[in-house]
């Protein structure tokens, strides 16, 4: 085996443990913004709220939602195969003779489709990441607001 093709072997491992570590990562997210929506929306429906407080706990509850939002876009499964020649949606529609020319493809194609993947994941948790601290920092100042209003 030449060393080109253990480096492409290589690089298409690492872009596939990149894809599982951030659907990792998105899942982690996407459980702790719940929990987070749970609890503060059981928190403001049992306390009285000043004017202010709500409308910035409305925010952050509303950047919560759309960070929701966008996690679940990036772990959506795409099965529309676009054009794409690597991976399972491509394989669904081959019979069993055409498999083997496709899996024995170009592996330089298959990391490159995979790369953009990985990216598209990487980009919409990095923007969920963004709206979940904003809306957390928004909930906060939520409670603060409640607490000097009810003083």
């Amino acid at each position: 085996m030449s060393t080109a093709t253990e480096a492409l072997k290589a690089a298409h491992a690492e872009v596939r443990a990149e894809i599982a570590r951030t659907d990792n990562k998105t899942a982690l997210l996407l459980a702790f913004v719940g929990a987070v929506l749970a609890g503060a929306w059981t928190v403001a429906k049992d306390v009285p709220l000043t004017l202010p407080a709500r409308i910035v706990g409305g925010f952050g509850m509303a950047l919560l939602v759309a960070a929701v939002a966008l996690l679940l876009r990036s772990v959506r499964p795409n099965l529309s195969c676009r054009g794409e020649r690597f991976g399972f949606p491509l394989w669904a529609t081959l019979t069993a003779e055409e498999i083997p020319a496709a899996v024995s493809g170009d592996l330089t194609t298959n990391i490159v489709g995979l790369s953009r993947l990985a990216v598209a994941k990487y980009t919409s948790l990095r923007r969920a990441v963004d709206l979940t601290c904003t809306g957390g920092a928004l909930l906060v100042l939520a409670v603060l607001l409640a607490i000097g209003g009810a003083a």
